[in-house]
């Protein structure tokens, strides 16, 4: 590995005690009474009161009528999409998934935990390309997916580092297409798309409660949607699908996806700091945007118009001219240290040294091994193609260019803006 700390480009900086994270809980205390609540009256499983109010806390805080309280997003993603499958395909025999033979159009520039449930139900993912105005899903990228696929009926969408995506331009061509949407806002809760929640887009969305999010409880998810008997039928599957009897009667396939009452405590606990949370946040991004003004970088976008982000990850890309050789394996990157360019790996490497987290974009899904045979979908002109293999060249589509030259920054809220500056100074640094 290089080595930074004798790097004289760096000569002066300190390490940092204490690791500076990408973003890491930060609990007040209230937890605990939750927790404690629910262990002295022996409520620890998957019912009680903590359980409820969690519900009932997360349907009035985004604005949907049911929120049901599973073990993890990616346990509420895979629910939700079973319920769209079984809607729009009815319900399959045990063992078979629910979108068996059809195909599905799907965020690319994503965790793969938006899109694997997918397959999880049989179907076949296809890759919508992003747009840089927000590095979400581009519609025009979706609109000609349907002129390839007309058939599909199902649609996946995420909002990026917490920035909601174009979402009125995707949900008027998901009605145009008669098609439902399954909205993937584990990264926005808070944020807000013309003054309403994420989270409220999608005829079913989920959250996530996992332990870098803007609440945790250190795991755990929530299912969102207006439909009582979806609400119902959710709760159902997630135990285990058992009928009301006096034994273990199964109609139907079922999951151990219910969240304790042990994790909804800590939930609940943090639910009410959650604003709090998001200004923090906030000030992270702009402390950023106002500290690296001066370099060839761009932060994550934000549409000020339409949209309030909830800041989750602060992340920035380098402008092309800056970007400095650089050549990436699929575990390893190697660099061409230059005067006045840098690039993700140089950045990201310069922070390690120095103890603090930072993380390369997510790897778009069509550039991952298990999915470079899945469809690949992307608007024609401006250089970029339909292509379904690595993207390198005059032929960059955006999800790969974002990927290639941007990162996410430490953006934990507990960080102190004297640390920030320093993270600050080494990105500057990085660039001399």
């Amino acid at each position: 590995m290089y080595d930074f700390i004798n790097d004289l480009r760096f000569k002066g900086i300190e390490r940092f005690k204490n690791k500076i994270w990408l973003s890491s809980p930060t609990m007040h205390g209230d937890e605990q009474r939750w927790v404690d609540e629910a262990i002295q009256t022996n409520w620890v499983s998957t019912v009680g009161a903590n359980i409820n109010e969690v519900e009932r806390m997360t349907a009035e805080k985004v604005g949907r009528k049911y929120a049901v309280a599973l073990s993890a997003g990616t346990a509420a993603l895979h629910l939700a999409i079973k319920l769209c499958g079984e809607k729009l395909y009815g319900q399959p025999k045990v063992g078979h998934g629910t979108l068996e033979g059809h195909k599905v159009f799907a965020s690319d520039m994503t965790f793969d935990a938006t899109d694997n449930p997918i397959c999880y139900e049989g179907g076949e993912p296809v890759f919508i390309d992003t747009e840089y105005d927000t590095w979400n899903m581009d519609p025009e990228a979706l609109e000609k997916a349907f002129e390839i696929y007309p058939d599909v009926r199902l649609i996946v969408v995420a909002h990026l580092y917490g920035t909601p995506g174009k979402i009125d331009e995707i949900r008027a061509i998901a009605d145009f297409h008669n098609a439902l949407i399954v909205e993937d806002a584990a990264e926005s809760f808070c944020a807000t798309y013309k003054g309403i929640q994420t989270g409220c887009f999608g005829d079913v969305s989920i959250l996530s409660w996992n332990g870098n999010k803007l609440v945790t409880g250190s795991s755990g998810g929530m299912l969102l949607t207006d439909d009582q008997e979806w609400a119902n039928k959710v709760r159902k599957w997630s135990t285990q699908s058992r009928e009301d009897a006096p034994w273990y009667q199964h109609e139907e396939m079922g999951y151990n996806y219910r969240m304790s009452n042990i994790i909804a405590g800590i939930v609940r606990g943090q639910l009410p700091y959650a604003e709090n949370h998001k200004e923090q946040k906030k000030a992270i991004w702009m402390r950023y945007r106002d500290g690296l003004k001066d370099l060839p970088v761009s932060m994550n976008p934000v549409d000020f118009e339409n949209s309030e982000p909830n800041y989750w990850l602060s992340c920035c890309i380098i402008d092309e001219a800056a970007m400095c050789q650089t050549v990436r394996g699929e575990k390893d990157e190697l660099w061409a240290t230059e005067p006045g360019k840098s690039c993700p790996g140089e950045i990201l490497g310069g922070l390690s040294a120095f103890n603090a987290e930072g993380r390369p974009i997510w790897k778009p899904m069509h550039m991952q091994p298990i999915y470079r045979t899945n469809p690949f979908v992307t608007i024609e002109g401006n250089g970029r193609g339909r292509t379904n293999a690595y993207i390198s060249g005059s032929s960059v589509d955006v999800g790969a260019d974002v990927f290639r030259r941007g990162l996410c920054l430490p953006s934990d809220n507990k960080m102190t803006p004297e640390q920030q500056d320093v993270v600050i100074d080494i990105i500057h640094r990085c660039f001399r």
